[in-house]
C-alpha cells in the first residue's frame, strides 16, 4: 500500500487523494511511514468478572484426569457429571483448559471424523426405521473371515439384534430380522428396514422373509458402499473399541462372546453422542425424558449460582425429537416435496 501511494506522489498526485483512492486515511499512511505498518492495537487488559479461579481451574483438571474420566473427552463428561447432579464449567471451557495444558489431542487409532451433509428420511419413534449391514471380523487364518450381521434401530440407536457366522448369505440375514420382530414385537408395516444392495439384502429368502413379516425393505443407491451411514458408524465404533482385537479372533466362539458383550456396553452403558448423549436403551424405552429433565435442573441450578457466567440459556437438554436417515435423489429430475 505504501509503494502505490509513493508511486502516485512521484507521478504528480497529491497523497491525500491517494489514500482515499485506496480507502485510506492520511493519517494512517503517516504513521506507516513513520513506524512501519504493523497493528499496534492491544486490546483490553481487563480480567473478565466471570473468569475462573486459578483454584476452580485446578479442580475441572484434576477432575477430567481421574480414571474414570481420563478417556472421555468433554463431550462425554458434561452430561455423565450432569447425571451424578454436579456442574463444574462448560465443554468449550474443558477444552480450552485441556489445550492450555496440552493434553488435547486425538486419542483412538481412527482418523478424526468427518461431517457430511445429510438428506431427510424421519424417524420419531422407537421400530420405525431399522438399519442393517454384514462386517467383516478377522479369523484366526490369513484370508478368513467371520460375518457379523448387525441391525440397529435408528430412533434409539439400539442394536435390537445381531449374529456372527462363518459365511455370508441371505438364510442368515432372514434369520435375524425375524428374530429382531419377534423381541420388539413389531407388527405386519410397522417398521422400515433399511440396507445397501448387497446380494443377502436382496436375496430370495431375505424378500421373502420381509414380506411375510410385514417389513418394508428400503435400498441405499446402486454401487455405493458407504450409504448406510448409521451401520457403517456402528461398525466404526465397533472396531476402534480399545479392546477390540488388534489381530484377528481366535475362533467364531470368541468372536461371538467379544460382539456379546459390545452390544451390551453400547446399548446400556454407551452415552450416544446423536441422541444427546443417553444411552440407546434409555431411548429405546422412554427413559431418556427423565434423564434429560434432570441435567437440565442442574444446570439451571448452576446457573443461579453464577450467573455471571452464563452469556444466554442454559445446554439444551430436549430429547432429540427425531432422526434422519439420509436419502439421495437423482440430480437429473426436479425434486418434488411431498
Amino acid at each position: 500500500m505504501l509503494v502505490l501511494v509513493a508511486e502516485a506522489v512521484h507521478n504528480g498526485c497529491r497523497k491525500k487523494k491517494a489514500c482515499e483512492a485506496l480507502g485510506l486515511s492520511l493519517r494512517t499512511v503517516q504513521r506507516w511511514e513513520r513506524g512501519g505498518a504493523t497493528d499496534q492495537r492491544r486490546g483490553s487488559r481487563a480480567k473478565p468478572a466471570n473468569a475462573l479461579s486459578e483454584t476452580e481451574k485446578e479442580e475441572i483438571m484434576s477432575i477430567m484426569n481421574q480414571p474414570v474420566y481420563r478417556d472421555k473427552t468433554p463431550h462425554q463428561i458434561v452430561p455423565q457429571l450432569a447425571d451424578e447432579g454436579r456442574y463444574l464449567a462448560s465443554e468449550s471451557t474443558m477444552y480450552r483448559l485441556l489445550r492450555e495444558s496440552q493434553q488435547l489431542a486425538h486419542r483412538q487409532r481412527s482418523a478424526p471424523a468427518h461431517r457430511y451433509e445429510k438428506l431427510p428420511r424421519v424417524a420419531r419413534q422407537p421400530n420405525e426405521v431399522w438399519s442393517w449391514d454384514i462386517t467383516y471380523l478377522k479369523g484366526p487364518v490369513r484370508g478368513m473371515f467371520f460375518y457379523l450381521y448387525l441391525m440397529v434401530d435408528l430412533f434409539s440407536r439400539k442394536i435390537v439384534a445381531f449374529s456372527v457366522h462363518e459365511e455370508e448369505c441371505a438364510e442368515f440375514a432372514a434369520d435375524l430380522v425375524t428374530e429382531a420382530c419377534h423381541l420388539e414385537q413389531v407388527t405386519p408395516g410397522e417398521v422400515v428396514l433399511h440396507a445397501d444392495n448387497g446380494s443377502p439384502m436382496k436375496g430370495s429368502t431375505m424378500l421373502a422373509t420381509l414380506q411375510h413379516l410385514g417389513v418394508v425393505p428400503s435400498f441405499s443407491r446402486p454401487r455405493v458402499s458407504d450409504d448406510n451411514p448409521y451401520s457403517e458408524a456402528l461398525f466404526r465404533t465397533l472396531k476402534y473399541r480399545p479392546e477390540y482385537p488388534e489381530r484377528a479372533f481366535e475362533d467364531l466362539a470368541a468372536a461371538r462372546t467379544w460382539v456379546e458383550g459390545f452390544v451390551r456396553w453400547y446399548n446400556t452403558e454407551h452415552l450416544h453422542s446423536g441422541i444427546r448423549f443417553v444411552t440407546p436403551e434409555q431411548r429405546h424405552q422412554g427413559q431418556d425424558v427423565s434423564v434429560l429433565r434432570q441435567r437440565d435442573e442442574t444446570y439451571k441450578v448452576a446457573r443461579a449460582r453464577h450467573p455471571e457466567r452464563w452469556s444466554g440459556e442454559t445446554r439444551n437438554w430436549e430429547p432429540v425429537p427425531e432422526v434422519i436417515l439420509p436419502t439421495f435423489r437423482p440430480t437429473n429430475r426436479v425434486a418434488t416435496v411431498h
